[in-house]
């Protein structure tokens, strides 16, 4: 990177300086003027992280985004699923400071302990929220005494303190207050603890310990490029003024980068236009949202304001994709229906059964696509069938999509395993419905 340029670029699992305007809410200037600079401990919970089956993000992005505004980290570890464990870890924590905060383990499964751990090592009583048991009733479509007892655990909340929201999973933050301290829990999916702490976290901390107030930050999302091509452009094309500083985040196959000023005056909120105007001019084709947008309400806003709706059937992706879509409060208004089963055959017993014989994927793919077209009437009906073996190595999904009478099928590569290939294969099909709607 030029060194005139003065910006960071983090490639990898790295996020920035996230800068929330919090404007103060009593009437003074404490946070305008204040220095204060709280001490916090970040305990990150997860076997697999300990095996180095992944690397640890968390503590990276909590450290960036606190830190410039005011909260300094004096402790972080890293340790395993266990309440024994998680219980040590925040005891020794809250010697060290008044914020404690503690990544994973709130979902659904039996190794998802931390709510539990917390609020035994509290006193803290926990109690079903009747607004989050709402939420799960709406989400699954199914009464609150039909819900999977895994599922409604975690409508619990501690009884002094509160819940974070999380409008991209089920697992809410949690918040436990002792007097003075304060142990917050957090999902550990990425995809979920980086909004709640952008959105949720950031402007609860501020506004409890009084730190200084955040400046501006421009978010630019990207999908269909590369990290290191986005960087390479935006060195190449985009002047980018001293006192801006920039990050990036990459997961799944979408990249996010975030320009940040520590100033919140009018002449810095025109930097970052002239950047966003400069970016898009160089990139806007892979730029689905200049805020918090996600990918998958970028979609759903898409066809709602096209006046467009779609319909599903998949076999190759588990049902992903209308899982993802779902996370939209709005997507009842666009999607008609979705088919979801182990393998084609299974799919097409839902719809009346194939036209003919074939053993061409494609083939298969491009019939299902059109029978739910004629059957749900959708403008865009998208099918994907199953995982097979490429002759040259590795896995592929067939997927063929029907939109307004006009076809396209296209084969796309799975990249790993696990909940990471199905989230980049997910992340696939999203971008290519956004580019036939575009």
């Amino acid at each position: 990177m030029a060194k005139r340029h003065q910006a960071v670029y983090l490639i990898g699992l790295v996020l920035l300086v996230r800068l929330l305007a919090v404007a103060p809410t009593h009437g003074d200037d404490r946070q305008e003027d204040s220095e204060q600079t709280v001490d916090y401990v970040i305990v990150v919970t997860g076997g697999e992280l300990l095996a180095g089956a992944y690397p640890d993000a968390h503590t990276a992005f909590l450290t960036r985004t606190l830190h410039p505004l005011g909260f300094h980290c004096n402790w972080a570890v890293i340790i395993d699923d266990e309440i024994d464990e998680i219980q040590q870890a925040v005891r020794a924590g809250l010697n060290r400071a008044d914020l404690v905060i503690v990544t994973g383990g709130l979902g659904p499964t039996p190794d998802d302990v931390t709510r539990e751990a917390l609020s035994e090592l509290t006193g803290i009583p926990l109690r079903e929220h009747p607004d989050l048991i709402a939420n799960l009733e709406r989400r699954f479509n199914t009464p609150a005494d039909q819900l999977r007892a895994n599922l409604r655990r975690q409508t619990q909340v501690p009884q002094h303190g509160g819940y974070l929201v999380n409008p991209n999973g089920t697992s809410v933050g949690l918040i436990f207050e002792q007097g003075e301290q304060l142990i917050v829990a957090l999902p550990g999916p990425p995809r979920e603890l980086r909004p709640m702490v952008q959105d949720e976290l950031v402007p609860r901390l501020t506004a409890r310990f009084g730190t200084q107030a955040p400046g501006h930050l421009l978010t630019l999302r990207f999908v269909g490029i590369g990290e290191s091509s986005i960087a390479q452009t935006i060195d190449q094309q985009v002047v980018i003024p001293e006192q801006v500083t920039v990050s990036s985040l990459f997961e799944g196959m979408r990249v996010d980068f975030y320009f940040t000023l520590p100033g919140a005056s009018q002449e810095d909120l025109v930097r970052l236009d002239q950047i966003r105007n400069d970016v898009l001019s160089h990139l806007g084709d892979y730029i689905y949202a200049t805020d918090a947008t996600t990918l998958e309400q970028h979609v759903v806003d898409l066809l709602a304001v096209r006046g467009k709706t779609i319909a599903l059937a998949e076999a190759g992706s588990g049902g992903n994709l209308v899982a993802a879509l779902s996370s939209s409060p709005s997507i009842a208004d666009v999607l008609l229906g979705a088919y979801v089963a182990p393998d084609e055959q299974r799919l097409w017993n839902m719809l009346g059964g194939p036209p003919a014989h074939s053993e061409d994927s494609l083939e298969s793919a491009a019939a299902l696509a059109e029978r739910i077209a004629q059957q749900s009437g959708a403008d865009l009906a998208l099918a994907i069938v199953s995982a097979r073996d490429a002759p040259q190595g590795g896995r592929f999904v067939e997927v063929a999509m029907r939109y307004e009478g006009q076809s396209a099928d296209q084969r796309l590569t799975l990249r790993g395993s696990g909940d990471l290939a199905r989230f980049q294969l997910t992340t696939q099909l999203l971008d290519l419905i956004r580019r036939r709607l575009r």
